[in-house]
């Protein structure tokens, strides 16, 4: 077994550990209860699980997605967030390998599962995440190469600022909300990690995605309803995308920078 190999599968071992952990803060942030205390319970019966019926992706496996104790199934959900976290984890090893930028991806991964799927399950992107993310986003600039303290600040700016425009014209032509003001936060904090010249691709990839998962479920829509579709998911989709494909040699595309900076010196001129 070479060296990267053994890596990888510590990675994603450990990525299936914090993502047991996320299933934790997904289920009870939107409910305002401690994520430290109690212990780990079944839903129906409230009994405590023992420490070996929380292995990631093991355990359920082994009690076949069922309570230990009342036999009441468990949601395939647990396992899929223990999963996704553990294949990112490992996936950012690879791309990045044993640097600093790693542990700061992870975090980002961590945080844009736990917003994705809170947002999925109740159409909200918690402060208590995305206003700290900011800070921390800022701080954990430091550790990434090509993201400059500068570029970080305007990624704030420009994150929360674009999407607000966005959302405040469609609400004016519309006279209804189409976004948010959580996706204004989360683009704002996604700013922060990634440096200003990731706002524009994560919203277009974000876009992307979107538009392929909405109209399938538009044209299977055959109630004729409205369907109200997260944007959050999709922006955290983009997000994780940029940094794995693009995020190392995009910002070296000169071009990108020149065309604000021609503009921003001939508004001045």
């Amino acid at each position: 077994m070479s060296l990267l190999t053994l890596y990888l599968i510590v990675s994603f071992v450990f990525g299936a550990i914090i993502g047991s952990f996320l299933n934790v803060c997904i289920y009870r942030i939107p409910a305002r209860q401690s994520i430290l205390r109690p212990r780990s319970r079944c839903q129906r019966c409230l009994t405590a699980l023992k420490w070996y019926h929380n292995i990631p992706i093991v355990s359920w496996a082994a009690l076949k997605g069922k309570c230990a104790y009342c036999s009441a199934p468990v949601s395939y959900r647990y396992r899929l967030v223990e999963t996704l976290n553990a294949i990112l984890f490992a996936l950012f090893f690879y791309r990045f390998g044993a640097q600093a930028m790693t542990l700061v991806f992870w975090l980002l991964a961590a945080t844009l599962l736990v917003i994705s799927f809170i947002d999925l399950d109740h159409q909200i992107i918690p402060d208590v995440i995305s206003l700290p993310g900011i800070l921390v986003g800022f701080l954990c600039s430091f550790a990434i190469p090509w993201v400059s303290w500068q570029s970080s600040l305007l990624g704030i700016l420009f994150g929360g600022g674009s999407l607000l425009l966005i959302a405040l014209a469609y609400e004016f032509m519309t006279k209804q909300e189409g976004m948010g003001f959580g996706d204004v936060k989360l683009l704002a904090m996604l700013g922060a990690f990634l440096g200003w010249t990731s706002i524009f691709p994560i919203i277009f990839l974000g876009s992307i995605l979107g538009t392929a998962v909405g109209i399938p479920l538009m044209l299977g829509n055959k109630a004729g309803r409205k369907l109200a579709i997260p944007f959050g998911p999709f922006l955290a989709g983009g997000a994780l995308i940029y940094v794995y494909f693009i995020s190392f040699w995009y910002p070296r595309m000169h071009w990108y920078g020149e065309i604000f900076k021609d503009f921003w010196t001939s508004l001045f001129s």
